[in-house]
């Protein structure tokens, strides 16, 4: 594996991702921000943050496994989301657990959430981009 996951002492211990992502590969991936877009350029899950947030993973899957490789080698994840506020964190937790489950994620990989106030189009609720690191 060229991505190893940790938490490590003294940084607090989030149930839904790693603090740190040590990398060993040499081929680094770097993923356009995916949006809910099914491959014919529709939005899915229009209103629900979570299944936007899904779809976002599978659209990551898709580049990663492109590049020939996994979220298994992902060492980084950036989440844009519209009008950020806490009650969201629930239904985008959702999303996350459901896309992981379905691809066989765990843990996930250190991650940052920055609040925006809009992205490309009006319907689109979040944003993730990636980096990977591949053997």
């Amino acid at each position: 594996m060229a991505i190893t996951l940790r938490n490590p002492d003294g940084l607090p211990k989030i149930d839904v991702y790693r603090q740190v992502a040590i990398a060993s590969g040499s081929k680094l991936v770097f993923i356009a921000g995916q949006v809910a877009w099914d491959a014919d350029g529709v939005t899915v899950g229009a209103g629900d943050l979570a299944a936007q947030v899904e779809q976002c993973y599978l659209n990551i899957a898709a580049a990663l496994a492109e590049a020939g490789g996994s979220f298994d080698e992902v060492a980084k994840l950036t989440f844009y989301v519209v009008d950020w506020t806490a009650d969201k964190m629930s239904p985008l937790l959702e999303g996350v657990a459901r896309a992981t489950e379905k691809l066989g994620v765990t843990p996930t990989p250190p991650t940052t959430l920055i609040g925006v106030a809009a992205l490309d189009v009006p319907e689109h609720l979040v944003e993730i981009e990636a980096t990977a690191v591949l053997d």
